[in-house]
C-alpha cells in the first residue's frame, strides 16, 4: 500500500490496521435474523459466517475519498485495501450498501476516483445513500446524478432482496455542523406507506448515514425525528438499523431494534464528548492499532438477545 510517509513503517503499518479495522462489517442472514459479523473475522474465517447463514450483505461508510490531511493521507490506498481484503473473502455477499461520506467535498473528481475503485469490488449490486460530505453543494447534484435513478433523485427508496426488506434514508440534505440529521414530514409519510401492509416477521433492514438514535446532541449525533420512524417500525420482528458518520462502531438494541454504526475506512474520531467536536483523529502510528479492532456481534431470536465481543488490534 501506498503512502506519502514511506520512510515511516509504523505509518505503514498505522494505516495497514486501518483498512483492516474499518473496513466494514458483513451481514449474514440466518432463520429470518439478520447477524452482524465484523468483516476481518469474515474473511478470515474465526467469524465463521457460514455456520449461521448465507452472507447476504456487506456494509462499508464514510471512505472520504480526496480527503489528503495527516489523519491519513492515503485514503484511496485504505480504500483499496478494504477492496482487496472483501475480495478474497472465500464466500461473497451479495449486495454492498455504503452508508455515505464516499467523497470528501463531493467534487465530480472524487466521485469518479471513488467509483473507478469501487468498480474493482466483486460485488456487483451496490446501494447508497449520501452523507453530508457528498451534497456539499446543497442539492447534491454529483451524487444524484450518479446515485438519484433507484429514488428518482429523492434519495430514499426500498427494495428486497432473499426475503429481506431494505430502506435507504436520507438525513443530511439540511445538515448545520453539529446538528441533529433529519428526514422530513414527506420521507417519513413515504416510509409509513412503504412499510404499510408488510408482513411484521418480514426482516427490515434500514440504512442512512447519521445515527438513527441520538447519541451525542452536543455533536450532532443522531436524527431529531427518528422517532417517528422507529414507531413504524417497531411492529417488525427483526430490524436492523445501519449508519455511519461517527467513524466508530457504536451498538444498541432495543426491542426487536438492533442499531449499528460503522466503522470509516478513512480515518477515526473521537469517541462522544471527547475534545472540542468530532473531527479527524491523528495519532502516532503506533497508538492507532490500539483504536481500532474488531467486533463479532451474534443476535438470537428466542428469547432476542445480542451479543457482542470487542478486540482491538494491539
Amino acid at each position: 500500500m501506498s503512502s506519502d510517509h514511506p520512510s515511516n513503517p509504523s505509518r505503514r503499518g498505522a494505516l495497514k490496521c486501518l483498512a483492516f479495522g474499518g473496513a466494514g462489517t458483513v451481514f449474514v442472514l440466518a432463520g429470518g435474523v439478520l447477524a452482524p459479523v465484523e468483516l476481518a473475522l469474515a474473511a478470515s474465517g474465526k467469524g465463521q459466517p457460514a455456520a449461521a447463514g448465507i452472507p447476504l450483505f456487506l456494509q462499508i461508510s464514510d471512505t472520504h475519498i480526496g480527503f489528503n490531511k495527516e489523519a491519513n493521507p492515503d485514503v484511496a490506498g485504505t480504500l483499496r485495501q478494504t477492496i482487496d481484503f472483501v475480495n478474497a473473502m472465500p464466500v461473497k455477499p451479495a449486495l454492498t450498501i455504503h452508508t455515505g461520506d464516499i467523497t470528501h467535498l463531493s467534487k465530480a473528481e472524487e466521485f469518479d476516483h471513488a467509483a473507478q475503485l469501487m468498480s474493482g469490488l466483486n460485488i456487483t449490486e451496490l446501494h447508497t445513500v449520501p452523507g453530508e460530505h457528498d451534497v456539499t453543494d446543497g442539492p447534491g447534484t454529483e451524487y444524484f446524478k450518479r446515485f438519484g435513478h433507484a429514488s428518482d433523485n429523492r434519495g430514499y427508496y426500498s427494495f428486497d432482496h432473499s426475503g429481506v426488506h431494505f430502506i435507504g434514508l436520507v438525513n443530511v440534505m439540511h445538515f448545520k455542523p453539529n446538528g441533529l440529521g433529519g428526514l422530513g414530514d414527506d420521507q417519513l409519510a413515504w416510509l409509513q406507506a412503504d412499510l404499510k401492509g408488510r408482513s411484521s416477521s418480514t426482516p427490515i433492514v434500514v440504512f442512512a448515514h447519521m445515527p438513527m438514535w441520538t447519541i451525542y446532541q452536543p455533536w450532532g449525533w443522531g436524527t431529531g425525528d427518528a422517532g417517528e420512524a422507529m414507531n413504524y417500525l417497531k411492529r417488525f420482528g427483526s430490524v436492523t438499523v445501519l449508519n455511519g458518520h461517527i467513524h466508530q462502531i457504536v451498538s444498541k438494541v432495543e426491542g426487536n431494534i438492533t442499531f449499528h454504526t460503522a466503522r470509516s475506512t478513512a480515518y477515526p474520531q473521537p469517541t462522544a464528548g471527547d475534545g472540542p467536536g468530532p473531527m479527524p483523529l491523528t495519532v502516532p502510528g503506533d497508538q492507532l492499532p490500539r483504536m481500532l479492532g474488531v467486533t463479532s456481534i451474534k443476535i438470537m431470536r428466542h428469547p432476542f438477545q445480542a451479543t457482542l465481543a470487542d478486540t482491538t488490534l494491539a
